[in-house]
């Protein structure tokens, strides 16, 4: 590998370890607060790629205003998935799955017949060019979304630690009957955490439009790497979900640069089992009481 290539090869981990860490997040939030795992997740994604590609592709709408509207779009998405799907099965954790696999089937379904089964949608590049970094031609497009990753997680992180509603999800995410006690609304946290993994998704989809081939199917490519990374930092465990996004961004990207993306895949899991020998808990996991 040459030097040129090392350097596009650290960008592009950077780029797919952001992409990874913005899903994982908002799944990894979800898990902790309902305890129940949405299988729907990278539909939600895929959502957020179709409304960039409706409102900036044929709406016209300025490429960073179409990224913003995405997310309060598919947060409404995870808050009704919530209402409908999540809070009739709160308690059963495999008819939660069950349910939001079939949603993920309908959706994909809904947006075959809507927008055409098996085409790829093509979204125009906002930001054409590229930057020269030691050697490489990194495109801007792909530079964008790191420093995007890096803001709305630092504001997860204050929104979390600061702001009173984020206790309460934390509350909530550490013992739940706890929290309820204390007078904090479960229904109303479990609705704030699928809308904030909702929206998250959605950021991400709306990101990676311009990058990445839009179709009906894209979110089922991306939903068991955002398992992967979830187990692998740790369930309900979101600073684990950051650092495994990363590690798994960088050894995809450079596994599938020297062999290719089957082997990167096979290594990926590869790694999920030796963390999970040597700590079940995952990377930043801890045993629930």
């Amino acid at each position: 590998m040459d030097w040129p290539t090392f350097i596009q090869s650290i960008a592009n981990a950077l780029v797919m370890g952001s992409i990874y860490a913005t899903i994982a997040v908002g799944l990894a939030l979800a898990f902790g607060v309902m305890q129940m795992a949405n299988f729907a997740h990278g539909e939600l994604f895929m959502s957020g790629a179709y409304v960039v590609y409706v409102l900036y592709a044929l709406g016209g709408f300025p490429f960073p205003v179409a990224v913003l509207l995405a997310f309060p779009i598919v947060a409404a998405m995870g808050v009704v998935t919530e209402k409908f799907i999540f809070r009739p099965t709160r308690g059963n954790v495999l008819a939660g799955f069950m349910a939001t696999a079939g949603l993920a089937f309908i959706l994909q379904v809904s947006v075959g017949q809507l927008w055409g089964v098996g085409l790829m949608r093509s979204v125009p590049t906002p930001y054409m060019g590229a930057a020269s970094i030691l050697g490489a031609q990194v495109s801007w497009q792909r530079l964008l979304i790191f420093p995007v990753t890096v803001v709305m997680v630092t504001g997860l992180w204050f929104f979390l630690h600061r702001v009173r509603l984020g206790k309460g999800l934390r509350a909530c995410a550490q013992d739940a009957e706890a929290a309820s006690l204390q007078g904090i609304n479960i229904n109303k946290m479990t609705a704030l955490s699928m809308a904030i993994s909702g929206g998250f998704a959605g950021v991400a989809g709306a990101l990676m439009a311009p990058i990445h081939a839009v179709t009906p199917y894209m979110g089922h490519q991306i939903i068991i790497t955002a398992f992967i990374v979830v187990i692998v930092g740790g369930m309900a465990s979101i600073e684990g979900a950051i650092l495994a996004a990363f590690i798994l961004g960088f050894i995809h990207t450079f596994v599938t640069t020297l062999f290719d993306a089957v082997v990167a895949t096979m290594a990926g899991v590869m790694f999920m089992a030796v963390i999970l020998v040597v700590k079940p808990t995952g990377l930043l996991g801890r045993v629930r009481m």
